[in-house]
């Protein structure tokens, strides 16, 4: 018999990242069944959470993005019915799910991070513009996988950006842009994996570079000096731990010469055939069923 009981893989939900939720859980849900883990799929969308108490669910690996699963709002259900979970707690999942309070908490605590104006109906985006450069990035505070996000080149597209944007949440911030190298650093138990480089001839890493363009590149060795990439390791895992965050994460920057610029951390990241966090986990190799149960053996009531 399994030491795990019965475990929940939460998948789907409400959120805009629902599609690729049902993708990342499956693939969970297939990898526990191989380790003969006694798994079932559950979609907070289809049943109440408290399902989860009453069918004698003793784990849940939450397989959630975006509101509703990756905000502290399930983990918080989940606390409260005393049932173990994958990922960070309630206040660190709240808080990297929010880019702007992210950012304050950084900046105070010396992670370099782009600078950033908040957004409203009435802003001056001319000054915006003027203050941050151009082009620049305009997104929503609380969503994932760059949904309502732009890149705006032409200052006359900023209230457009900023519309869409406001679209899916009422806090909104412009965020100066950042050329440089794309590098993702995957948190596993405590310790940064391997540096992936994204590279796409996008305008930006947006939804479909992330999810379904095979134009995507993702280099691994990342191409950076080994002394560099420790560096950068090492504050990445500043950059999650400073928020609350624990389990596994990934955490996202921009490398400008020798300046490493974070942008924000993901507390359930994508388990898809193009996600991150496999692709590094096997640069180091851990395969993605080693993984999955390394995740699932962390699950922890906060």
């Amino acid at each position: 018999m399994s030491p795990f009981g019965k475990v929940a893989v939460l998948m789907g939900g409400r959120s805009a990242e629902r599609e690729i939720s049902l993708i990342s859980g499956n693939a969970v849900l297939a990898a526990l069944k191989r380790r003969g883990i006694d798994a079932n799929a559950f979609d907070p969308k289809e049943r109440p959470l408290e399902q989860l108490r009453n069918d004698g669910f003793k784990r849940v690996f939450i397989a959630l993005h975006g509101r509703l699963g990756e905000d502290g709002t399930v983990q918080g259900a989940l606390q409260m019915m005393d049932i173990a979970y994958t990922g960070s707690g309630v206040m660190a999942s709240a808080l990297a799910m929010d880019k702007w309070r992210t950012k304050l908490v950084w900046r105070a605590a010396g992670i370099t991070t782009p600078r950033w104006e908040l957004m409203s109906a009435d802003s001056d985006f001319k000054k915006i513009a003027q203050k941050l450069g151009l082009p620049l990035m305009v997104k929503p505070s609380r969503e994932g996988s760059s949904i309502g996000m732009s890149k705006v080149v032409k200052r006359e597209r900023l209230r457009a950006a900023y519309r869409l944007a406001a679209r899916l949440d009422n806090v909104v911030i412009a965020e100066e842009f950042i050329k440089g190298i794309e590098l993702t650093a995957s948190i596993l138990d405590g310790q940064a994996l391997p540096l992936i480089r994204v590279e796409t001839p996008r305008p930006f890493y947006d939804y479909r570079a992330k999810y379904f363009a095979s134009s995507t590149r993702y280099i691994c060795p990342s191409g950076i000096s080994a002394q560099q990439e420790k560096k950068i390791q090492e504050k990445a895992l500043q950059a999650f731990r400073i928020l609350g965050c624990t389990g596994w994460g990934r955490v996202d920057l921009m490398l400008d010469g020798r300046t490493p610029y974070f942008i924000e951390v993901n507390t359930v990241p994508g388990m898809t055939d193009h996600s991150l966090v496999p692709m590094a986990a096997r640069a180091a190799g851990i395969s993605f069923d080693d993984l999955v149960m390394r995740i699932l053996e962390s699950a922890h009531v906060e």
